[in-house]
């Protein structure tokens, strides 16, 4: 399937399925929200990374304009659909502020093995306990997938805009495996560097050596 939909570029990653929350100031997309509310139609966030808009991004639907200010500003709740690739962009469109896009709409697998995803969100929570911090991700463990997980993991732009770009779980499952694999024994290395430093200037009870 392929068709037109109005873009709101933004420096950020989108999924399938996220909750995102807008403020929307810039008066072209003041119109481009107030135009997908009346139509009740979806618009799409492209990822720009480098100040380039990147060819994948995510279809998003309006849930609710929960303010709406004097002058026009609003903060919106908005759920990611689908993926989207861009074929073209059209900067200009008649009468209207902001641009479009011609795309289509890849084939995107998304269910995985349940048990590797069971690894990866044993991985994240102590990834999440080294770093102390607490996260709670609204669904039982038995219904996440890579989407839910992703943001919160400590990717870059870039590595989250290739996992994006996977069209398969299985790839994304690998793809957090890998990316586990090389942060948790450095967050490891830290806790243990910071127990170092917490110990010095302290008494400390050592046999003396005994060679």
């Amino acid at each position: 399937m392929t068709n037109f939909i109005p873009i709101f570029p933004l420096g950020i990653v989108v999924y399938p399925g996220e909750a995102l929350n807008l403020h929307i100031f810039e008066p072209r997309y003041k119109q481009l929200i107030q135009d997908s509310v009346q139509s009740k139609k979806p618009f799409g966030i492209p990822a720009v990374i480098n100040d380039s808009i990147c060819e994948m991004g995510c279809l998003v639907q309006v849930l609710e304009i929960s303010k709406l200010y004097e002058d026009g500003r609003m903060d919106i709740r908005t759920e990611g659909i689908k993926i989207f690739r861009i074929l073209e962009t059209i900067k200009e469109l008649p009468e209207k502020l902001y641009s479009g896009a011609i795309v289509n709409y890849p084939h995107n697998q998304e269910k995985g093995k349940r048990l590797l995803m069971q690894t990866l969100i044993t991985g994240i929570r102590q990834l999440h306990a080294s770093m102390q911090v607490s996260k709670d991700f609204k669904k039982p463990d038995e219904e996440l997938w890579s989407y839910e997980l992703a943001h919160h993991m400590g990717l870059s732009l870039t590595e989250e805009y290739e996992l994006l770009e996977l069209l398969h779980e299985l790839q994304r499952q690998e793809y957090l495996k890998r990316h586990l694999s090389k942060v948790l024994p450095v967050m490891a290395g830290m806790q243990s560097l910071k127990e170092k430093i917490q110990l010095n200037g302290h008494f400390k009870n050592l046999s003396g050596f005994s060679g």
